[in-house]
């Protein structure tokens, strides 16, 4: 059966340029619509039926459409292994970390497989393990939590947590649930099971009847045709732009002669131009997964009491506008690939970190380390998480001490109004933004070492250098005579009678829900990671003191060694800092 369904796909491909896999995706995920709306019709008492519907459609997709018999094989070893190594450890501290090692351990192995078969072009199951890999580990760790009484958990803890392992049909339902089987998006267990037996869609008794979702017949799941087709044809126009935008604009058109040719300004044109075309695919492909999932119902977020409106972003993963518009490398990242940076936060980040201590270097790294893994093993994605951690700190730095002198300097940060001068930040802030991540992305799209290093130089390092320039001008005077310049305005403005604003650093700025929280495993501020390094490191080797497992002369001397390392690390700075100035 399977050579008479490549035929159409195969026409298609040599009609428009596009991979028979490729079209082989966008089909399976235009599918999934009429499929959703099928699976919503059967009856809110019938959970069992819907985990039937969504295994056997996602069979048909991996097995009927892409051929992926190994592909079924991997799924099913990740997810039986995940499954009892939650069941038969449960009460083990360490069984959500197994969980999470084995998986991505998983993951890894099929990640270098690819990579060693190079055929990026094509469908295999990595894109779907990546997926996997969030659902799972996440899943050990709900059920880790279930153990733990409720004092020792956060409210998010809760709401996620599992008491009781769910049955072997509920759980193959969830991790095979179609509309989201190959792309994503990611959710945890707890919702999936709300979805199926319908409690996600109780309404509070305080909403007003008039102002409740409206219903088909008995079904407690609200309409949602509407939502869900907007999402899709706006994936339909992204996936439209990206295929006429590819013809002008591809990765491989910049290491041609002809690019190189070139004057500077186009050539960096051209480096933005392949990265918005790579962007509108994702923006495509993750709108119309989102669309399936909101027909199917599993997008509902709850309703507003007061308007009645129905939220349906429980499993948005992409926010076009917030990546294309962003004005900073925070604002940039936290709007591309949502749920991995959920994920990352509530799993990663959190579980880090003991109970009652503040996440530090540890947790960052480890955020950072999960990131760069969970992508795969390209040379191409570790320059660009390296740099994008630098330009981060370069960001950050511009919007604590000199963003300031375009606001006016009120006391209260909340109410703070921008002054007329703003506009003009915000047009530099966004173009800066916008033409460095056009650089930093490219090794993620190119890939190769030799290749991304041969772009990086066809326009002269542009990134690289303005960023070590940027923290060198930082990390010499310039950045206390800012502050102090601040400062000063400040006090001209309380000596007029208006309540002024000191420029000082907030208690949000070391949040874990703020600044110091990794975006997509990007570390916030690499110095200062280096500094809460040597922290924990000391407060480590001070409890193994206490502990008796090493003297204080010991303690004395890898201290010692610690410091040296990390001042030949600060000398190296400074002197690349000179050579920049």
């Amino acid at each position: 059966m399977l050579p008479y369904i490549n035929l159409p796909f195969e026409w298609l491909s040599r009609l428009i340029g596009a991979s028979t896999d490729e079209l082989k995706l966008i089909f399976s995920i235009l599918v999934s619509y009429p499929l959703a709306g099928a699976l919503k019709r059967i009856p809110d008492s019938k959970p069992e039926q819907k985990n039937i519907f969504s295994i056997s459609v996602s069979l048909f997709f991996l097995v009927g459409l892409f051929d992926l018999w190994v592909g079924l094989r991997t799924i099913s070893i990740s997810a039986a292994g995940a499954y009892a190594i939650a069941k038969y450890l449960r009460t083990s501290p360490y069984m959500p970390w197994l969980g999470f090692v084995f998986t991505m351990g998983h993951l890894s192995v099929n990640q270098l497989a690819r990579q060693f078969h190079n055929e990026p072009a094509s469908v295999d199951i990595t894109g779907a393990q990546m997926v996997l890999v969030m659902k799972l580990s996440a899943f050990c760790w709900n059920v880790a939590d279930g153990t733990l009484s409720e004092e020792h958990l956060s409210d998010f803890q809760k709401d996620h947590r599992l008491v009781e392992l769910p049955s072997l049909l509920d759980y193959a339902g969830y991790v095979l649930f179609f509309p989201s089987l190959l792309v994503g998006p990611a959710f945890d267990f707890v919702e999936y099971r709300r979805y199926i037996d319908c409690t996600m869609f109780d309404v509070p008794v305080t909403i007003d009847p008039t102002r409740r979702p409206p219903t088909r017949k008995k079904r407690k799941i609200p309409r949602s045709a509407t939502p869900a087709l907007v999402k899709g044809a706006s994936g339909l126009l992204w996936i439209f732009a990206f295929l006429q935008l590819s013809n002008y604009y591809w990765p491989g058109s910049l290491l041609t002669e002809e690019y190189s040719k070139r004057s500077f300004f186009y050539r960096v044109f051209s480096l933005y131009m392949v990265g918005v075309t790579a962007r509108t695919k994702y923006y495509g492909v993750w709108s119309m997964t989102e669309g399936a999932c909101i027909l199917a119902g599993l997008g509902f977020n709850g309703v507003d009491p007061k308007t009645g409106r129905i939220s349906w972003d429980r499993v948005k993963n992409i926010n076009p506008w917030g990546v294309e518009m962003a004005q900073n490398t925070r604002a940039y990242l936290a709007n591309w690939n949502m749920n991995t940076n959920s994920w990352l936060r509530n799993y990663i980040y959190l579980r880090v970190t003991p109970r009652g201590r503040k996440p530090g270097f540890r947790a960052s790294f480890a955020t950072f380390s999960t990131s760069a893994f969970w992508h795969g093993f390209y040379p191409g994605y570790y320059l660009s998480f390296m740099l994008a951690s630098f330009i981060q700190t370069s960001a950050k730095n511009f919007r604590r001490f000199v963003r300031p002198f375009v606001m006016d300097p009120l006391n209260d940060k909340e109410k703070q109004k921008p002054t007329k001068n703003k506009i003009y930040y915000d047009i530099l802030s966004w173009f800066t933004t916008q033409v460095t991540f056009a650089f930093v992305a490219q090794p993620f799209l190119i890939l190769g070492l030799s290749e991304s290093l041969q772009i990086w130089r066809s326009v002269y390092f542009y990134a690289v250098i303005g960023t070590a320039v940027s923290m060198a001008f930082f990390a010499s005077p310039a950045k206390a005579i800012l502050k102090k310049k601040a400062e000063e305005r400040a006090a001209k403005a309380a000596g007029k009678g208006r309540p002024s604003h000191r420029l000082v650093r907030t208690s949000s700025t070391d949040s874990i829900t703020n600044d110091r929280l990794p975006v997509l495993g990007v570390m916030d501020d690499p110095q200062q990671e280096l500094d809460d390094a040597v922290k924990e490191i000391r407060s480590d080797l001070e409890y193994l003191r206490q502990s008796g497992m090493i003297t204080q002369k010991e303690v004395a001397d890898r201290l010692n060694t610690i410091m040296g390392k990390v001042d030949g690390l600060e000398k190296v700075e400074k002197k690349e800092e000179k050579k920049v100035q």
